[in-house]
């Protein structure tokens, strides 16, 4: 098989496994509550097709939602973010780098590209999720201050497992 695919797969299951086993329970008055595996869909390779990209998102917010009790709550979230994920590496990466099979994460990408993708993703997601959930308008202030702050702790969250995963990326000897 191929390596690319049971390094993902295998991030996968241990991202959705931590989201529900450890964090599930976890939260400050339903306010910040993480939600860190949302990393999965962020990480999947550069050159994947959209379809493939959109169905990988609907299957992991649906696996979510299963653990949850919630009806397509994450599924929806997650198929926004891969829409996001698509429209930002359109607007910030080439095209040979597009089209590569590279994963997009802190080691290969910079800091400052990867910041600014996780940034703007898990504020995608958390809005997107938080409405949906809520689905109104009426307290809105407070759903909008519950996903800022599910954000940030997400988003530090991520920043850790990226830490205690980084690697380098690997230079070719000429």
């Amino acid at each position: 098989m191929n390596n690319n695919f049971i390094s993902n797969l295998l991030r996968f299951l241990i991202l959705i496994l931590i989201q529900v086993g450890l964090f599930k329970n976890m939260g400050y008055y339903n306010l910040a509550i993480p939600l860190p595996y949302i990393l999965f869909i962020l990480l999947l390779p550069i050159g994947i097709s959209n379809f493939s990209l959109f169905v990988i998102a609907l299957i992991t917010g649906l696996t979510v939602d299963a653990f949850y009790d919630s009806i397509g709550v994450h599924a929806a979230a997650c198929v926004m973010l891969a829409w996001f994920r698509i429209f930002f590496h359109r607007i910030t990466l080439d095209i040979d780098a597009q089209e590569s099979s590279s994963t997009p994460s802190w080691g290969n990408m910079g800091f400052k590209w990867f910041g600014t993708y996780v940034v703007f993703s898990t504020l995608i997601h958390h809005t997107v999720l938080f409405l949906v959930e809520v689905f109104s308008f009426r307290n809105f202030a407070y759903t909008l201050f519950g996903a800022i702050l599910s954000s940030i702790f997400t988003i530090i969250l991520i920043f850790i497992i990226s830490v205690i995963t980084y690697r380098r990326k690997s230079r070719l000897a000429n």
